[in-house]
């Protein structure tokens, strides 16, 4: 296997002033190797070119990784059409971690594989500090991705605080200094980097749901406290944040798994004029529609399925799940609560 990394500045530099000087590497390697990975390929997209011309000629197989496929995209780069797979790697689940697992360690720091190889939970803050700060801060404005970095430092302090919550882009364009389409732009740049996803509201009209303001989740609870300055606020069960961020870390966790899978399910939140809300409601194909209500209770019971069982009946084709900290599965109202493990499973995630 050959490894090729974009980040070292000279092999950046040489490949960047003459890209065909890849194939002459190609050229030179023994007939045993059969693999090329070049990493971060966003920083050289005209290499796409040379990987689409080495492609037909069938010596070599390519892996080519990359932190953000916007450059690509709207650099109008070869996107190897029909040629090649595309797969996300998003932070550890909880499946890959093992038993080496801690639901606390992984509402508080995240999953980024880095932070298993650090001891001391200082060390886990300057690394996710550091991490924030070098992607969102310098890589997406040396990309040219955002012009004017106090506005947008500015909102991706609010929009961190706002995680989980239904997009209000006045509110967070006045406390950016900027203005509403900036932020709708703002959000798109997260999600073309591949650092958040926004969650439509649900409805059974594609067009409507584009009409309702969606939530917005960080593709990683650690990452999104880190941006909230929220590293040395320590996580205490039973309390709303601790609700939130396990609300926050078992969608990602949904997300993650259904992508490694292909399962192809289609993700919305529901919150009726009244404010009765379904956490999260799953469209799987060949399945009922799943309405998961979330919570981080130890002990579940009639009143924290209250919202789910009431608007259920009302939503075709669907079954309802109560996903918790409660380790005794049971029915209440109709409702499965169940350990959010197996949740998990009866969601066809395992």
């Amino acid at each position: 296997m050959l490894y090729i990394d974009l980040l070292d500045p000279e092999t950046q530099q040489t490949l960047s002033l003459r890209p065909s000087s890849l194939v002459e590497r190609l050229d030179a390697l023994p007939r045993a190797v059969k693999w090329i990975v070049i990493d971060e390929i966003q920083k050289i997209p005209v290499l796409l070119d040379v990987v689409h011309q080495q492609i037909e000629r069938k010596r070599f197989k390519f892996a080519l990784t990359g932190s953000s496929a916007r450059k690509l995209k709207h650099g109008g780069a070869n996107l190897l059409a029909g040629r090649a797979f595309v797969h996300h790697l998003f932070p550890l689940t909880a499946a890959e971690i093992g038993s080496n697992f801690s639901l606390l360690s992984a509402l508080r720091w995240g999953t980024l594989p880095r932070l298993f190889s650090l001891k001391s939970d200082e060390d886990k803050r300057d690394f996710l500090r550091s991490y924030t700060h070098a992607y969102f801060q310098e890589e997406i404005i040396q990309e040219q991705v955002v012009r004017k970095l106090d506005p947008f430092r500015r909102f991706l302090l609010v929009a961190a605080q706002m995680n989980g919550q239904i997009v209000n882009f006045a509110k967070i364009a006045r406390e950016a200094g900027t203005t509403v389409p900036t932020v709708q732009s703002y959000f798109q740049i997260l999600e073309d980097t591949l650092v958040g996803f926004l969650l439509d509201s649900f409805h059974e009209s594609i067009r409507k749901r584009q009409r309702e303001n969606p939530k917005f989740y960080f593709f990683d609870t650690g990452v999104a406290r880190a941006l909230g300055n929220r590293l040395s606020v320590e996580l205490t069960p039973r309390t709303y944040e601790f609700g939130a961020t396990f609300e926050h870390f078992l969608i990602n966790e949904i997300q993650r798994l259904q992508s490694y899978k292909k399962k192809d399910y289609r993700f919305s939140y529901l919150r009726t004029k009244e404010s009765v809300e379904v956490d999260l409601i799953i469209e799987r194909p060949g399945l009922k529609r799943a309405l998961v209500e979330i919570k981080s209770a130890e002990r579940v019971g009639p009143e924290d399925v209250r919202a789910v069982a009431s608007l259920a009946p009302d939503i075709p084709n669907s079954e309802a799940f109560c996903l918790s900290l409660d380790p005794i599965p049971k029915v209440i109202a109709g409702v499965r609560c169940l350990p959010w493990r197996q949740g998990l499973e009866e969601l066809g995630l395992s």
